[in-house]
């Protein structure tokens, strides 16, 4: 992963401002993440904490967490022992990605101790742990290890805390020498990934290790894994740049390793983040020359890591809330085209009903030439000018006047039946409309949208929302918050990004001159820009981020229709967020995420 035990060190360096501050206030927004409130001589900083499985990190942020109505125990715990309490250190665990949090506190007696807050940064097996450093117990954790979990330690409350299980590598910033390094690096290369290139050595090869011995020159991959096998701290993307540093060569790896590191020992790093032409994104301590692409940099590793995996970490934890309602979303659209499928194929018959009224006909105009258990009879079909002789299917169960009456009834039923089930595919092909936009909202659904998605969802029957929802919506009351951008001429620009949202966008919220976007046969946001007095470049970004919000995010040449909102209106009894509107024009934009960052945006409630 990207952040390494480099990583932790520049961002524990960046944490020694908070050294003497007090923790005001201590949420768990999430099952795996705490944020903590700290002041501090003339400032206040948000913490997170975060023991994500795929995204475990520490650094301030400036992000909005919505708290659970009932904080979880592990938080209770963490208020009772460390809010109001002082830091007094922050350190790391040697190069390894372990930070340690020593807060002083008084207790219930109001005498001083010591907590000690761990936060291991290890992947799927990260974890927060609260402990007394006095007795080495831990008081409790986020996430419990029992023994059948594991067999090297118990995380659980009243266990004596034991580190992680030692890797066995070196520090690389405790004794380090070119000697030191070529012992550790011949040797990592001697057990560890024997991937070379044969080469004939020539003079200038320095010290050799065994592989060279062997006249094999270790190539770049080899040499980047020697450096992840030997050193802590150290990540597969560190080492690669190290590598593509020192030119692949292995002679000149000792010379961009000591330089890097010393630059390390003294806290000079280079926070940055590099997108690659595949579209994937990395962040590191230093500039990712080896990987090219764009390049961005930042003025501290915290705020790196809040770009990061800020939009990242709350795609991901709407994904956890709402799971069980894009399934429901998923399984009724299916059920829906399921149901369209079979009701076309009846359309199909019932455009046949005509077919069965000429045969019952036939079958009347020749029912002297058909007897009762006749299987099938030859007529001739008199509406056709050559007047072929067709074979009919009969029942000879039925007589023959009872089996024209028997094409006579189905072409009764059918005709009658046509009006009907067009109706029924309007009402499925409606259905998973509306379903297609419940689930576009839930793709642009921030944490805080999300019991507004449920409650319209309970509203149309499809889910049951539990008692304590149902209070907090009467409490809420009607007026969602909505996202307002500001264009680059001054103008505000509302977007809905839910049906609840839309319908309040436009039916409430808009007035009549007001221009109203959404884009064409696509689902997506309603979107508003008020008032008249704007020009073409409003009018432009207000089509970009209509896109931006759809379906269509990831496409070029989007089609936006725009409108006066007056031209716009609700059908009697239509689903949330339908409308209807006339007099469009039509715009075609491709969404720029960049563009759309750069405009101020907040959320109102209005």
């Amino acid at each position: 992963m990207s952040l390494d035990g480099i990583v932790t060190r520049a961002l524990v360096h960046e944490l020694q401002v908070l050294a003497g501050a007090r923790i005001h206030k201590i949420y768990q927004p999430t099952d795996n993440e705490a944020v903590l409130h700290i002041r501090g001589q003339g400032f206040g900083k948000k913490l997170l904490l975060s023991a994500h499985p795929s995204m475990p990190r520490v650094h301030y942020t400036e992000k909005p967490w919505t708290n659970p109505m009932e904080p979880p125990m592990f938080c209770m715990l963490l208020r009772k022992h460390c809010e109001g309490g002082i830091i007094e250190e922050i350190r790391q665990d040697a190069a390894e990605r372990i930070v340690w949090f020593d807060i002083r506190h008084r207790d219930e007696l109001g005498d001083l101790s010591i907590k000690r807050l761990t936060l291991e940064i290890m992947g799927r097996h990260s974890n927060l742990i609260l402990l007394d450093p006095a007795a080495g117990i831990i008081l409790d954790s986020i996430r419990h290890v029992t023994p059948a979990i594991s067999s090297y330690r118990v995380v659980m409350p009243g266990s004596p805390y034991v580190s992680p299980p030692p890797q066995g590598k070196r520090n690389p910033f405790n004794g380090l020498s070119e000697a030191s390094f070529r012992e550790a690096l011949e040797t990592a290369l001697a057990g560890g990934d024997s991937t070379s290139v044969s080469v004939v050595t020539g003079a200038g090869g320095g010290a050799k290790s065994d592989a060279m011995a062997a006249n094999a020159v270790p190539n770049a991959k080899a040499l980047a894994g020697a450096l992840v096998a030997a050193y802590s701290g150290i990540s597969p993307l560190l080492a690669k740049e190290i590598v593509h540093r020192a030119d692949g060569l292995q002679e000149k790896l000792w010379p961009a390793f000591r330089e890097m590191m010393e630059a390390f020992h003294h806290h000079r790093y280079e926070p940055s983040m590099a997108e690659t032409a595949d579209g994937r994104t990395y962040f590191s301590a230093v500039r990712l020359l080896h990987l090219g692409g764009t390049m961005r940099a930042f003025e501290s590793m915290g705020e790196c890591l809040d770009v990061y995996y800020g939009d990242k970490a709350e795609r991901d934890l709407v994904r956890q809330r709402t799971t069980d309602l894009t399934r429901l979303l998923l399984n009724e659209t299916a059920k829906n085209e399921k149901k369209l499928e079979k009701l076309r194929e009846t359309l199909i018959e019932a455009d046949e009903a005509d077919r069965f009224r000429r045969i019952g006909e036939l079958l009347t105009a020749h029912l002297h030439q058909i007897k009762r258990g006749d299987a099938s009879a030859e007529v001739i079909d008199y509406y056709d000018e050559e007047q072929p002789a067709v074979t009919v299917p009969l029942d000879p169960q039925l007589t023959p006047t009872e089996n024209a009456q028997r094409y006579f009834r189905k072409y009764t039923k059918l005709k009658n039946s046509k009006a009907v089930v067009s109706e029924q595919i309007e009402a499925a092909e409606t259905e998973i409309r509306y379903l297609e936009s419940v689930l576009q909202g839930l793709e642009t659904a921030t944490p805080a949208d999300i019991e507004e998605i449920r409650e319209e969802l309970a509203e149309q029957g499809y889910v049951r929302l539990r008692r304590s929802a149902r209070g907090a919506k009467k409490k809420r009351g009607d007026r969602p918050s909505l996202l307002c951008y500001t264009s680059s001429e001054g103008v505000p620009i509302y977007v809905g990004k839910n049906n609840t949202q839309n319908d309040y966008v436009t039916n409430r919220l808009g007035h009549p001159t007001d221009t109203w976007l959404h884009t064409k046969d696509i689902p997506g946001s309603h979107v508003l820009i008020r008032g008249t007095d704007y020009g073409e470049t409003t009018l432009h970004e207000a089509a970009m981020l209509a896109a931006y919000y759809s379906k269509a995010k990831e496409s070029s040449r989007v089609p936006v229709d725009y409108t006066r909102i007056r031209l716009v209106r609700k059908p009697s009894g239509a689903k949330p967020g339908f409308v209807i509107y006339d007099g469009q024009k039509t715009l075609y934009v491709t969404p720029d995420e960049a563009a759309i960052r750069s405009l101020p945006s907040q959320i109102k409630q209005v």
